[in-house]
């Protein structure tokens, strides 16, 4: 059974997506992060002028390398509350899907948009 068929799906109405802020943003900085218990990546996202230069921890090297992420365009949440990831703080939460191996690639968009902009 595929991860999207394996939980029973919950409706939701519009006004429960309205409350999630998915923002598109460019990745302008990335960093190892070898304190991470799994491998990940230290993420800076520029989300506009409204939002700002934001972190995300990434757990993306299966699929990614430090040099093909700098000015990819992200898509993000960027309204959860901000989570400790051991000595590195995450603002919002770069998605992605898995590939058939479980690896994470990145949600982007095909054409530049506004850093900021928001997903409807």
């Amino acid at each position: 059974m595929s991860q999207s068929n394996s939980k029973k799906m919950n409706t939701i109405e519009w006004s429960d997506f309205e409350k999630v802020h998915l923002c598109v943003g460019t990745i302008i900085k990335v960093e190892p992060f070898p304190e991470a218990r799994k491998p990940a990546y230290k993420l800076w996202v520029n989300l506009g002028d409204d939002i700002g230069v934001k972190k995300s921890s990434a757990q993306i090297t299966e699929n990614y390398t430090l040099e093909n992420l700098i000015n990819q365009q992200v898509v993000c949440v960027v309204n959860f509350s901000p989570r400790q990831i051991g000595p590195f703080m995450s603002e919002i939460l770069v998605t992605g899907f898995p590939d058939d191996r479980g690896n994470i690639l990145l949600t982007t968009v095909d054409q530049k948009v506004a850093n900021g902009s928001r997903l409807f």
